[in-house]
C-alpha cells in the first residue's frame, strides 16, 4: 500500500503528516511512529501527525512523538496543519478544541485557556505551580502549567549555560510527573522577550516548541515578568504569544512545507 505523507517544520521542529481525513489507512501504533520517524532507516521526523475525520470540529490531528507515545498537544503542528488545510479551521487534538487561521506570513493559533491547579498538571501530590517546592540540581522551584499537555518551566540566568541534555531526561520523568512533563529552560530579556530551550516529553531536544512557548510566556507572565505580549525565541527562532483577557492563548509564527512523498505502508508496519 502506498502512502503519500508531507514533510513539514515550524521553526526546525519537522513532521511527517498523513491524511486520512478522506481515504483512511490503517491504524498507527507506536511501532509505526518510531519507524518511520527514525531519521537513518525511516522518513525522520520529530513528531508523527495523522489528520483524521472529527465530529465536532474540521479535523482531528493526533500526535506520536518520535518514541511512539502518543501526547495531547503540539503546538508548532497545529501551525503546521493550518498552513495545509489553507483557510481558518476549528481541530480536535487529545488537549481539547483549538481554532487556527493564517496571519500574513504567519499562522495564529488560539491555543485555549491555560490550567494551574495541581492535579490539571498533573503532579503526584498537591503543592504551589507558581513555585514548585522541587529542585534538580541547580534547577528549582519550576512553574507547571498545562497548555493542552503539562509543561515546567524554570527560569534561569543564562539557559544556554543549562545542560538540558543531561537533566531534561531526569525531570521528565521524575515520579512528581505523572504524565511525565515537557522541560522549560528560559532566560528573561525584557519585559517582551524570552530565549527557550525546551526538552520535549517523549522527542528530547528539540529546536522549537509551540507548547513550550506558551507555557513557558504565561508562567513569566504569572510571576509579573513579563507583560501579556511576549516574543519567545527558541533556537530554531520566535514565536509571539499572547495571553488575552479572556484568558486564551494566541501563538503565532510560521510554518513550512518542506518536501511531499510516498511510502510503502508495509515497510514500517
Amino acid at each position: 500500500m502506498r502512502v503519500s505523507f508531507t514533510k513539514m517544520h515550524g521553526l526546525g521542529n519537522d513532521f511527517i503528516v498523513l491524511d486520512a481525513r478522506e481515504a483512511e489507512l490503517p491504524p498507527v501504533d507506536a511501532c509505526f511512529a518510531r519507524q518511520i520517524a527514525d531519521r537513518r532507516t525511516g522518513v525522520g521526523c520529530d513528531q508523527l501527525i495523522l489528520l483524521n475525520h472529527s465530529d465536532c470540529a474540521d479535523f482531528r490531528m493526533r500526535i506520536f512523538n518520535s518514541d511512539g507515545s502518543e501526547v495531547e498537544s503540539c503546538g508548532n503542528a497545529s501551525r503546521a496543519v493550518a498552513l495545509l488545510h489553507g483557510k481558518p479551521a476549528c481541530i480536535e487534538t487529545g488537549g481539547g478544541l483549538i481554532s487556527a487561521h493564517l496571519s500574513g506570513q504567519d499562522v495564529a493559533v488560539d491555543m485555549g485557556e491555560p490550567q494551574f491547579e495541581w492535579d490539571a498538571i498533573p503532579l503526584a501530590f498537591a503543592m504551589d505551580t507558581l513555585s514548585m517546592p522541587v529542585g534538580w540540581e541547580y534547577l528549582e522551584n519550576p512553574v507547571a502549567v498545562n497548555v493542552g499537555n503539562p509543561h515546567a518551566v524554570f527560569f534561569v540566568d543564562n539557559c544556554d549555560a543549562v545542560d538540558l541534555a543531561r537533566l531534561g531526561p531526569l525531570i521528565e520523568t521524575d515520579p512528581v510527573f505523572p504524565n511525565r512533563v515537557n522541560v522549560n529552560v528560559a532566560t528573561v530579556e525584557s519585559r517582551a522577550a524570552i530565549r527557550l530551550h525546551v526538552w520535549e516529553r517523549g522527542a528530547g531536544l528539540t529546536r522549537a516548541c509551540g507548547t513550550g512557548a506558551c507555557a513557558t510566556a504565561i508562567a513569566a507572565m504569572r510571576r509579573g515578568l513579563v507583560d501579556r505580549t511576549a516574543n519567545i525565541t527558541l533556537p530554531g527562532g520566535t514565536l509571539t504569544i499572547e495571553w488575552g483577557e479572556d484568558n486564551r492563548i494566541t501563538m503565532t509564527g510560521p510554518a513550512t512545507i518542506a518536501f511531499t512523498g510516498s511510502f510503502d505502508w508495509d515497510q514500517f508496519a
